[in-house]
Formats: structure tokens, sequence, C-alpha cells
């Protein structure tokens, strides 16, 4: 029995302990999921673009004059009336060149002249540009450029200074009835470009770059560090596609462990895409040291619980193993564990067999004392014999209190005539007892079978035995111990 109720105590503690640590688990994980999707949401859908749209309004001031300059340069009057006389006096468009580049504090301002194919810069006539030279291949891809595009940005070189990298935007000029003549320019130095990228940067605490739109990156500011293409950057590669073919798009990925949230914007003007980043933000940290400070919280309440849970329902296991058996009235064993003391007893006496005897007392005359005193008294009766029962016993023998008045004395290691002194002992203190009741003396007696394991029999068979030695004792007169046959 007591097995069985630590059984189902140890499966509550386990039920309890699953239930209230999921209950929290899945509590703090559901908060933190709201508050993180919420946390992104804000991000992606508002504060990145946000973003975004103000560096796209400081490019237009920044990187778009260059486009403005060099569509002056092609609608210039003078470039053009120059070109179309035959290039006469080229000092005259060198001088222009180096007033467009002082005044406009670019680091080079260009024309070449399609019938000459002369290169001039603002320091003189650089080249001529031939078809046969990879250097000079820009050229001719801007000439072949459909007619809706005026113009392209590329990085190269610079022509007059090989160490020095330029962003050059190459603009298309036509003669007064829209033929092709040539093309003009200017150029912004590579680095200039990057530190206005890290002032973006800095100022918006973000990392920002450029791609064109094959995905190449172009454009990034000191600290960059990726692949030369968002097709291989791990994470960015799934949303390619995407990217390349929407003009914005607001998108995460995640990259080093961390989410990443991209805003990509196209800029017509550059052809190219900004791209923003920003990477799970301090509060997104926060949450999560919130989240795991939940679980720590949680755990620690729960092993709480647990503890309570576990001292309350131990106590109530030792009441209701008390209950389960302990006779209410007199605190001796009731009758429902006799078999654990008996099986325990057996355990004890192992292979020798060693002796176990039994007694079965009854109280004589017993409901004359309650017909005549009262229940109270009756009780009291009862009480003062178990009393006298567990001062004659040894601390190895049991006492169950067997029916209303009988008691079945379990005697370990003890053989038969050894029980039936301890059987004789106990019948004379019970009849020499005086039992005061207000004015009344009350003297009883009882009535022992004695009998003695037959190591072959059942326990109930031996229990018979005794009963029938009990019932010998009455009918010889009561106040007797009967050994059993």
């Amino acid at each position: 029995m007591g097995k069985t109720i630590w059984n189902d105590k140890r499966k509550f503690v386990w039920l309890l302990s699953i239930l209230l640590f999921g209950a929290f688990i899945a509590t703090s994980g559901i908060s933190y999921q709201v508050a993180r999707n919420s946390l992104s949401e804000q991000i992606e859908e508002n504060t990145l673009p946000l973003t975004s749209d103000n560096i796209y309004s400081e490019i237009q001031q920044d990187l778009l004059q260059p486009i403005f300059i060099s569509s002056l340069m092609a609608q210039d009057t003078f470039v053009r009336d120059w070109t179309i006389n035959d290039e006469q006096d080229p000092e005259k468009l060198i001088h222009y060149l180096r007033e467009i580049q002082d005044k406009y504090d670019t680091v080079t301002s260009f024309f070449v002249s399609e019938k000459s194919r002369n290169y001039y810069h603002s320091s003189g006539i650089l080249k001529q540009i031939k078809d046969i030279d990879p250097e000079d291949a820009w050229y001719f891809r801007v000439r072949s450029l459909p007619k809706s595009e005026l113009y392209e940005i590329n990085i190269d070189p610079d022509t007059s200074n090989l160490n020095r990298t330029v962003v050059y935007v190459n603009y298309k000029v036509f003669d007064f009835e829209g033929r092709f003549i040539g093309i003009t320019g200017v150029g912004l130095a590579v680095e200039r470009v990057k530190k206005l990228i890290e002032r973006y940067q800095e100022r918006y605490n973000r990392r920002v770059y450029f791609i064109d739109r094959e995905g190449h990156v172009t454009l990034y500011g000191a600290e960059f560090s990726g692949d030369e293409t968002i097709q291989d950057t791990p994470g960015l590669d799934k949303l390619a596609t995407r990217i390349l073919t929407s003009p914005s798009a607001s998108l995460s990925y995640m990259r080093n462990g961390k989410m990443v949230y991209l805003n990509s914007r196209l800029v017509p003007e550059f052809k190219w895409y900004l791209m923003v980043e920003q990477e799970e933000v301090d509060s997104e940290q926060r949450l999560l040291t919130t989240f795991w400070a939940n679980l720590s919280i949680s755990f620690i309440v729960t092993i709480g619980i647990l503890l309570i849970a576990n001292l309350t329902l131990g106590r109530y296991q030792r009441k209701l193993e008390f209950m389960a058996s302990t006779d209410k009235l007199t605190g001796v064993a009731n009758r429902q564990v006799f078999e654990e003391y008996f099986s325990k007893a057996m355990a004890e006496a192992g292979d020798n067999e060693a002796p176990i005897s039994i007694i079965l007392l009854d109280i004589d005359l017993f409901k004359d004392v309650n017909d005549t005193y009262g229940h109270n008294v009756g009780d009291l009766v009862i009480k003062t014999v178990s009393s006298i029962l567990k001062n004659q016993l040894r601390e190895k023998d049991a006492v169950c209190r067997w029916g209303g008045e009988e008691f079945l004395l379990l005697l370990p290691n003890l053989e038969l005539s050894h029980a039936v002194d301890v059987a004789e002992r106990i019948r004379g203190k019970i009849a020499t007892r005086k039992i005061r009741v207000n004015e009344h003396e009350i003297c009883v007696t009882v009535s022992l079978g004695v009998a003695e394991y037959n190591h072959s029999e059942r326990p109930n068979e031996l229990i018979n035995r005794a009963d029938v030695a009990l019932y010998q004792a009455k009918e010889q007169g009561r106040d007797r111990v009967v050994l059993s046959n």
C-alpha cells in the first residue's frame, strides 16, 4: 500500500512539474514571440524604410549631382558648337573642362569626340579612343546604349591617374539635330563616395551599400565585409531574385546567427540598388534576456511549488498511511496491515524457518460493559487493554485490533511455549487492572488463543487455528489461555 501511494505521489509531482514548467515556457515563449514579431514588424515596415528614405534623399543631394553636372555639359551649346566646328582650338575645351572640375569639385571632367576619338581631359588630350583597346570598352558600350538611356555610371581607374579609382558618369552628347557626337562627363573619387556612405552609416547606425542590377556590390564603406555579389552572400542568396526584380523590398535574413533586416530601393538615376541593413537591435537582445530571465524565475517558482507540494503531499501521505494502517481508537495497527506485518516477519525468518507465533485475544463479556456503562466506557476499556498489550510486547512484535473487542498479536521469532507465557502474562495484567469510572470500578478479563505458524500453511489457516483456540477458551469458562493443536 505504501509503495502504491509513493508511486502515485511521484507521478503526481512529475505531472505537476511538467504542467507548471510547460505553462511557464508556453506563456514566456508566446509573450517573447509576440513582442519580437511586433518589434520586427516595426523595424521592417516603419523604422528601416524611413531610414532608407532619408538616405535616399541625401543621395539625391550628394551623389546625383555628378549626373546633373554631366547632363548640363552634354546640353551645353559651347561643347556642341565646338565639336561641330571640327574641334578647333582644343585649349578652349580643355579650359572649359578645367572650369567644370574646379567649380564642382570633381576629380575629373572629360569629353570624347566621336569624330576624332580624342579623349579631352581637364589636363589636356590624354589619348585617342580605340575599339581594340579593352580599357576603352566603356565608350563603345555607352555609345550603343538605347536612345532612352542617356548615360551610364561605372567604376574604373582614373585615366589620368591609374592609382585612383573613380565613379564615372558617362553622358551621351548629341548635336542640334539629334546625331551622336561624343560622350562627356565627370568623375568622383571612390574614396569620397565611401566617406559619404560611412557618414550615412554613422548617422543612422545602419549598414549601407550599393549593388547594380546584376547583383554585384558596387560601392560600400570601409568596414564592409561581404561577398562580391548578393547571389554569393549566405542568406541573401535566397532573396536575390526578389531584390533584383522589385523597385523596393523589406526583407530579413540570418547572418552569423543574427537576424538582419534589409530594405532595398532602386535608385533609377544610378540604376543601382540602395541597400540599407540593420542587425537585430539591443531591444531584441533585451527581449531575449528577459525571456531567459522569465524562464529562470519560472524554474525557481516551479521548484518552490514542487517542494511545497511535495511536503504537503508527504504530510498528507503520512496521515493517510497512518489512517489506513492504524486503528483510530487505540492507535494500534488495524486488520488491513496484518498481512504486511506477517510477510515482513516471514522474510526476516528466512530459510532457517524461525518460529512465528500469534495470539488472538477477546475481551470477555464486553457487551455487558457497553450495556451497563455505555459505549464511552466500553471505548475506555478497549483503550486500556490495548495499552497493556503494547507494554507487554517486544519492539518487534505487532498488535492489531482485529475486531470490535478482539486483538491479534504477532510474535516473530517466538515459539509456542514462550508465546503461551506471554499470553498468560497479558491475561494476568488485564485481570488485575481496575478501571475507575466515576464511582465505579470495572474489572475485565480476556480469553486468548495461541498458535504457532506451520511453514506449510497459509496465514488465514494460522488465524483460523488461533480463533478455534480462542473459542475453546470461551467455552472453558473465559479468562484463560488455550493452545492451538
